[in-house]
């Protein structure tokens, strides 16, 4: 009987090793489009709780509140405080994303690489194992990323 039990606890701890998620906050800067996404490389799903992005040393709960950008001109994640987001694994989720037209200027692409850049974000979640997990990223890159 004392086996068996041992064994029900090394197989949880082994599931809850290898059904753990992996996740990743991704940017894109190519073709005239900039994107930031969460993606989940793991194994288990991604349970995100809570997304905070950090501008000047201020926490906003939606990335439209950091940036001077008309919201219209791309598409953002807006969240609630009661409701999860799930990302499967190998999905993603994302968060900011837009396409200039072929006929807008350099500069208004410069300007959005410029405001993106000095955020941060992170995100808050855990797995199904209510393990928690927090994953922190800067936006800098977009500052000294050109195509």
């Amino acid at each position: 009987m004392l086996a068996t039990f041992y064994q029900l606890y090394l197989q949880r701890v082994h599931n809850e090793k290898s059904l753990r998620p992996l996740g990743q906050i991704d940017f894109r800067d190519k073709e005239r489009t900039l994107r930031v996404r969460i993606s989940n490389n793991g194994i288990g799903p991604l349970i995100i709780e809570k997304i905070i992005y950090i501008k000047d040393g201020k926490k906003f709960a939606v990335i439209s509140d950091c940036l001077t950008l008309n919201p219209r001109s791309y598409a953002h994640l807006r969240t609630s405080e009661s409701a999860s987001t799930v990302i499967y694994p190998s999905s993603n989720l994302v968060i900011f994303e837009t396409t200039f037209e072929a006929d807008e200027p350099e500069e208004d692409i410069d300007e959005a690489r410029t405001q993106l850049s000095s955020l941060s974000l992170v995100v808050i979640g855990r797995d199904i194992y209510n393990n928690k997990i927090t994953i922190k990223r800067d936006f800098e890159w977009f500052g000294t990323r050109r195509n």
